[in-house]
């Protein structure tokens, strides 16, 4: 057992597992795509991670991205939020929101097109995302297939990640608002026990606010020309519009 996890190769035999040409594999590291091996006198080491690597760039690849964009996003993980810093990050005690862990590439097509280094950092930033070590951890599946399933709509990532930035305020808002109600009325530790009770109420709300805006033909209610839509930005107004994807992370 031991041995399978400190399994290394030399630079031939880890271009062999890897299915390239040992020129390939060096071109790769000269560009930096490939974190540094463990050197042993002229020797060079490589282990599983830096496989993993390689098959990550094989299938990025393969979805149309560039070695240029493949660099910006192995930088931009790098220097991401580890998993350990993501509760303390987001404030989670007790979450409800189940964790999802991705490949790279299954990132990639979960946002096929999308998946640019701006947008990385923009979801690395919110805490959306974390590294643990050659996967990526979604925080929250629901959030995950939501912002999936507005992307293939034709939902721009960027203004769905400027929405979800815009719906944690107002979230944030609105869980502070039920607290001091709880705190200022009961006990502090009635508030685990009432949580449901809030999340009821931000749904009813939410129902009735989407329920007005559309019966007023609102513009972005009916999806007319010039209004930001799902993007949150235009003609609705604020509270209302802001709370709209607190639907599915409630």
């Amino acid at each position: 057992m031991a041995e399978e996890k400190t399994h290394e190769y030399r630079t031939e035999e880890l271009a062999e597992a890897a299915g390239i040409p040992v020129r390939t594999l060096r071109f790769y590291r000269e560009r930096k795509l490939l974190p540094p091996p463990r050197r042993e006198g002229r020797i060079a080491w490589y282990d599983e991670h830096h496989l993993a690597r390689l098959r990550t760039i094989a299938a990025l690849l393969e979805r149309g991205h560039t070695l240029g964009g493949i660099a910006e996003l192995t930088a931009a993980f790098e220097h991401g939020r580890d998993v350990g810093q993501l509760g303390e990050l987001l404030g989670i005690g007790w979450s409800e929101e189940t964790p999802v862990r991705l490949t790279p590439e299954a990132l990639a097509d979960f946002f096929e097109g999308e998946v640019t280094p701006e947008n990385l950092a923009a979801s690395l930033d919110l805490g959306y995302l974390a590294v643990d070590g050659d996967e990526i951890v979604h925080v929250s599946r629901r959030l995950l297939e939501v912002s999936s399933a507005l992307v293939r709509e034709g939902v721009p990532l960027a203004a769905v990640l400027e929405t979800g930035r815009r719906v944690r305020e107002h979230a944030d808002a609105m869980a502070a608002l039920f607290t001091e109600l709880i705190s200022a009325h009961l006990a502090q530790d009635a508030l685990p026990r009432l949580r449901p009770l809030a999340k009821s109420v931000v749904e009813a709300e939410l129902t009735m606010a989407m329920d007005r805006l559309l019966a007023s033909g609102a513009p972005g209610a009916a999806g007319a020309p010039g209004t930001a839509g799902a993007a949150g930005t235009a003609g609705a107004p604020e509270a209302p519009g802001a709370c709209e994807g607190q639907d599915p992370s409630s």
